[in-house]
C-alpha cells in the first residue's frame, strides 16, 4: 500500500452513500490523503455541473474526470487539465442515434455538453432530478438531436419499457461503430467517442504526472468502472459492487454506506 501515490474512485455506489453525499468520515480521509502526498481523482458518469456542486458541498478540491473520461479538470478552479474535454461528432452522434434506434425503436435521447443538456422531450418526461440532477424543465429540449451549442461529451439514452441493463446489452451486443457504449447503473446508458473511458483519461493524466499504474489504486461498483478497474495496479470494489465489477477486485472494501473508500484512504495513510 506504501507505494500508491494515486486513487481513482467512482462517486454514486462507491465513495458517495446511497443519499448521495460524501460523509464526514470520507471527506476528512481524503483530506488526510492529500495531506500525505497521496493524489485523489474523482472518476465519475456524472457532468461537469453536478461534480463541481458535489465538490464544493464536500470541502473537495482535486482533480476530476466526468462524462466516463470525456472531460478532465481540476476542482480547485474549473480549469481543464490534460486532454480537456473529448467530443463526438455531429455526424458520428447522428449516425449512432440512428443505430441505436433500429436497434430498438422507441428509444429517446439527449445530448450532453460539458455545461448543457439537450433533451428530446419524450426523454425529458421520463427523467426524475436524480438521474442528471437537473429538473426537467431545466433542460433544453428539441425535437431532432443532435442540437448543441457547445462539444457533445455524451450521448444518454433509455427507452420507457425497456431497463437500462437490458438496453446496455442489446446495444453493446449490435457493435454501433464510433462510440463507446456503458452503463453505469443509471436508468439510462451512455455513449461517448471512441476510445473515452475512465482509464484512458486516468491513463493520460498519469503520464502527465509521471505516476506509474502500479502506483494507481482505484475503486468502482458499476460497468462504467471495469476499464478502470482492469487499468489499475490494484482494484478496489465497495461490498455492494456488481459481482463482475467484484470479480476484478484485488481486494473488496467495506459498502459505500459503510465509507469503504474512507477506511482504505485512512489505510492508506497509515502505512505511510
Amino acid at each position: 500500500m506504501k507505494d500508491i501515490l494515486l486513487v481513482a474512485t467512482d462517486l454514486d455506489g462507491t465513495l458517495l452513500r446511497s443519499d448521495h453525499t460524501v460523509s464526514s468520515r470520507t471527506a476528512a480521509a481524503m483530506a488526510a490523503a492529500r495531506d500525505a502526498g497521496i493524489e485523489i481523482v474523482w472518476a465519475t458518469a456524472r457532468a461537469r455541473h453536478s461534480v463541481g456542486d458535489l465538490a464544493c458541498a464536500a470541502g473537495f478540491r482535486g482533480l476530476a474526470v466526468c462524462a466516463n473520461g470525456a472531460v478532465a479538470l481540476d476542482l480547485a478552479d474549473g480549469t481543464p487539465v490534460v486532454t480537456g474535454t473529448v467530443d463526438i461528432e455531429i455526424e458520428a452522434a447522428a449516425a449512432a442515434m440512428k443505430a441505436v434506434r433500429e436497434v430498438l425503436p422507441g428509444v429517446v435521447f439527449a445530448n450532453v455538453g460539458p455545461t448543457s443538456f439537450v433533451a428530446e422531450p419524450r426523454y425529458a418526461a421520463l427523467c426524475e432530478f436524480v438521474d442528471h440532477y437537473r429538473h426537467p424543465h431545466e433542460m433544453d429540449l428539441a425535437d431532432a438531436l443532435p442540437s448543441i451549442a457547445e462539444p457533445m461529451v455524451k450521448i444518454v439514452a433509455r427507452h420507457p419499457d425497456v431497463p437500462a441493463a437490458e438496453l446496455y446489452r442489446m446495444v453493446l451486443a449490435s457493435a454501433v461503430p464510433g462510440i463507446a457504449v456503458t452503463h453505469s447503473g443509471a436508468p439510462y446508458i451512455e455513449m461517448a467517442a471512441s476510445g473515452v473511458s475512465k482509464a484512458a483519461a486516468l491513463a493520460e493524466l498519469c503520464a502527465v504526472k509521471g505516476i506509474s499504474v502500479d502506483q494507481v489504486a482505484a475503486a468502482g461498483d458499476a460497468v462504467n468502472d471495469i476499464p478502470m478497474l482492469e487499468w489499475a495496479g490494484t482494484a478496489l470494489a465497495p461490498a455492494n459492487a456488481l459481482p463482475e465489477v467484484a470479480a476484478l477486485a484485488h481486494r473488496m472494501l467495506p459498502s459505500n454506506d459503510d465509507d469503504g473508500v474512507a477506511h482504505f484512504l485512512e489505510q492508506l495513510v497509515a502505512s505511510r
